[in-house]
């Protein structure tokens, strides 16, 4: 039972369970952001690399997780109580500050290329999401560093809804619709201090519903 694989499942499975990203639990647990990536689950010669027993004990207490139901997700089970990740489902997962390279999105908005994470979230019924890790405070008060932006390219939008909006220049931003025409698009800032934006609509690239976020 207790092995490389199992012990990473464990730290996949906490983190999502609280609608985390891994990144989003280390931060949670002070530790480096970086600490849980799966590049760093295994050494450039292929060999296993373990979280420390420092470092599963601060995820343990940040999560108010017992020891008990930390060994019941390292055999693949889902322990008892309300973080319950059945019904679970895969979505790919991109840093924000990323979101602006080039070859992530398809010119409709939905994941493409390669450079893309994974992180199990509770199923959406819409097999089009994909999660985005917030990293700043550019967003507050609504979304803080290391929040999960769950984003459905599918959805329509509403005025009033919350949007993730890619502009032909590869800026990308998080905004509120508040007004569409057939040639603009007006949008206010979920951060006071940062300005509302207005574009033509042949200036947006592409435009995707935020579902909802872990916070």
């Amino acid at each position: 039972m207790f092995s490389h694989d199992r012990i990473w499942l464990a730290i996949d499975s906490l983190a999502a369970s609280h609608r985390m990203s891994p990144s989003g639990l280390a931060r949670r647990a002070g530790l480096d952001p970086t600490t849980f990536n799966k590049s760093k689950r295994n050494a450039g010669d292929g060999r296993p690399r373990w979280p420390s027993t420092e470092s599963i004990a601060k995820v343990i207490a940040a999560t108010g997780t017992s020891i008990e139901e930390f060994a019941t997700l390292m055999r693949g089970e889902t322990p008892a109580g309300p973080r319950s990740t059945s019904n679970a489902m895969s979505v790919p997962l991109l840093g924000f500050a990323e979101a602006g390279g080039g070859g992530f999105f398809d010119d409709s908005g939905f994941p493409a290329g390669q450079g893309w994470d994974e992180i199990t979230l509770p199923s959406t019924g819409d097999e089009t999401v994909y999660a985005l890790e917030v990293s700043g405070q550019s967003m507050m008060p609504l979304y803080r560093d290391g929040d999960i932006l769950i984003v459905s390219p599918a959805a329509s939008v509403r005025r009033g809804d919350r949007v993730v909006v890619r502009t032909r220049e590869g800026e990308v931003m998080a905004k509120i619709l508040q007004r569409q025409t057939s040639r603009t698009i007006e949008l206010a800032s979920v951060n006071p201090d940062f300005p509302d934006r207005q574009f033509q609509m042949d200036e947006v690239e592409w435009m995707a519903r935020i579902l909802w976020a872990s916070q």
